[in-house]
Parts: structure tokens; sequence; C-alpha cells
């Protein structure tokens, strides 16, 4: 099959989709389903990261759906982020705020269990495509208690003004400080003094730490966390 010439396909054309995926049943359980699937077209498959990426590189599908046990710290999904819709799909043991805030901050579009239903995929693949997000819901409510409770009742942290707020959100969803700079029509240097300023309050090391500490408390929340790409 000719690779594509672009990762978007037009309106009316099929959705290309890989997958990278360490085992072989779901690799071929995938393909059969987008085989069969209308408006979605199989690119390809690949075991590991490096000969996930060689695929990409080489067939540009649409839509990526990445196996969270083969990128346990989102490296994969952030370098391929930048040029196709990613979908990552979690297990129990990545199943954690920590891991859905690194997701969100690297730009992923789709996150889904992997136990989820066959029709679901599909639809999350859909969804990603159309719309550039996908939250599974079982995944979110999962995840609800952790992630909404009361801003800074307990004084831990010292509150974000409305505009850090706005920054920290931005950040979530992987902008750098010029893009920010420029959305907000403020100079890059005050962007940073507004990063530092976050960092401090929420005591973390880096940004992504941020971002991660504000899931957890519920500074930010799943649901605002991520703006369609």
């Amino acid at each position: 099959m000719p690779p594509s010439t672009k990762s978007h396909t037009t309106n009316g054309a099929a959705v290309g989709v890989a997958l990278i995926d360490g085992v072989p049943l779901v690799r071929e359980g995938l393909s059969a389903l987008v085989h069969r699937s209308p408006g979605l077209r199989w690119v390809g498959a690949a075991e590991n990261p490096s000969v996930g990426i060689r695929l990409c590189e080489r067939m540009r599908p649409d839509v990526v759906v990445i196996d969270a046990v083969l990128d346990p710290r989102g490296q994969l999904g952030r370098h391929l982020a930048g040029e196709f819709r990613v979908i990552l799909m979690v297990d129990e043991a990545h199943l954690t705020p920590q891991y859905v805030a690194n997701a969100v901050s690297g730009g992923i579009h789709g996150l889904i269990r992997r136990n989820a239903q066959p029709a679901q995929l599909m639809q999350a693949i859909h969804t990603v495509h159309t719309e550039g997000r996908y939250l599974d819901p079982v995944l979110t409510e999962s995840l609800t208690a952790p992630l909404t409770r009361p801003r800074r009742s307990n004084g831990t942290h010292q509150p974000l003004s409305q505009r850090e707020h706005e920054v920290l959100r931005l950040i979530a969803d992987g902008l750098e400080n010029q893009a920010i700079a420029n959305l907000l029509f403020v100079s890059v240097e005050t962007v940073r003094t507004h990063v530092k300023s976050i960092l401090r309050k929420l005591a973390s090391r880096d940004r992504t730490h941020a971002v991660a500490v504000a899931f957890r408390s519920g500074v930010l929340t799943v649901d605002e966390g991520a703006v369609p790409r």
C-alpha cells in the first residue's frame, strides 16, 4: 500500500491507522477491526518504538495507537504527537494521575483503557481524527476523585492567580512560552515570570511536574487540562 502524502486526511478520505504494540494478538485484532470498519484504513503495526517511528515516518498515518507499556515515560507519544494524532492505550499499571498529566502535557490527543470494548476504540480513533481529543469516560471517572478536590483547601500551596491558572492550562496543552505569549498578547518575559511563579507556588521542579501537581491537587482537571489541537 503506497504511503499517504500527509498526516491528516481530507473530508471523505479513509483515516489511516497505525499501531505500536508488543502483543501479536492485539496487532492482529486491531488490523481486523480497522479492515472491517468503514472510513478507516489500516496502515500497519510495529512491535517496538523504533520500528514504530520508522513505520510512521514512511507511511504517514492519520492516527497512531500506542500501548502505554511500550511508552512508560511518554517519550514515544511526545515524539509522534508533533506530526500525528496519538492515542495511548493505558493499562492498570499506568492508570495514575501522574501518567495522565504527563500524557496531556506531552500533547497526547487520546487516552483509552487497554481493555476497552472494540467499538469504543473505533470511536476514539474517529473522534481524535476529527476533533483532536478523546478521553475514555471510564478512565476519566476513575481519576475524578483525586483530580477534582477543592483547590488548595488544605493550604499546602499558594493559590494561583487567574492569569497563572490560564498559563498553566496552556502549558498542560503542550504550548511553549512563545506560543503562550502569542495567545495571551503578552511578552515572552511576562510568560516566563508567570511560569516561575507557578513553579514556586506549586513547589514544582519543572513544567511537567507542575502540571502533574496541578492535576493531583485539583488546580487543573482532566476536562480543562487540554485544548484540542
